[in-house]
């Protein structure tokens, strides 16, 4: 069964009567698993990987990113399985680590993968902010199963999230350009989710202030 929806304007949707659709009752818990799930692997790979394969130090990096090729498509499709669908974000994540990763084993070149997370991050950003360029909100797009703002919230929360990417951008390039390799996994896997977390808890304000309410609940 798919939820109804009443088009207002481009981007915007209301709920009209909500059963069980596409993102609907799904475990949090689980997203987060499987989102998080494939860079934990990746981080005690990277931790412990000369430990559990016998191999030198310096080659841990390319056996973490050949594990988490593995995990990231592994969690891809545990999330069709488990969710139904394929979500957007998953996909495209898939896709990159295989990309970047790939690189970085083929060319024996750490390179690539510590930089991946700058060019994604600067990609997200300039997709959402040219998006709003040409007056689409392209995060209505990912998140419009889970919310339902004004035109005006969605183009406050794109603006916000764009920007905050291009900041994630930075703290990458920063971070392994300056740091050692055993930290930028760290800081990659626990301290990006968390400031991501943050920084969505704090759009908290913005998301009740511009929600639209269903028909029933207006009523009540």
């Amino acid at each position: 069964m798919s939820e109804t929806v009443v088009e207002t304007k481009p981007g915007n949707t209301v709920p009209g009567k909500e059963t069980a659709g596409k993102g609907k009752g799904v475990n949090p818990l689980l997203k987060l698993a499987l989102e998080f799930g494939p860079l934990a692997i990746f981080f005690f790979a990277n931790s412990y990987g000369d430990r559990l394969f016998g191999i030198a130090s310096d080659r841990r990096i390319f056996v973490a990113t050949g594990i988490f090729i593995v995990a990231s498509l592994i969690s891809l499709a545990l999330a069709r399985v488990l969710l139904g669908h394929l979500p957007r974000m998953a996909i495209v994540n898939a896709v990159v680590v295989s990309v970047f990763g790939g690189l970085t084993i083929a060319l024996d070149d750490a390179f690539f993968i510590k930089v991946k997370p700058t060019i994604v991050n600067a990609l997200f950003g300039c997709v959402l902010l040219g998006g709003l360029y040409f007056g689409r909100s392209l995060l209505a797009l990912v998140l419009e199963t889970v919310l339902q703002l004004d035109e005006e919230g969605w183009r406050k929360l794109t603006l916000r999230w764009g920007l905050f990417f291009f900041v994630l951008a930075a703290l990458n390039e920063v971070v392994w350009r300056t740091q050692t390799q055993d930290f930028w996994v760290a800081f990659k896997v626990w301290g990006v989710m968390p400031l991501t977390m943050a920084f969505a808890l704090a759009q908290t304000p913005l998301i009740l202030k511009h929600e639209l309410k269903s028909a029933d609940a207006a009523a009540e």
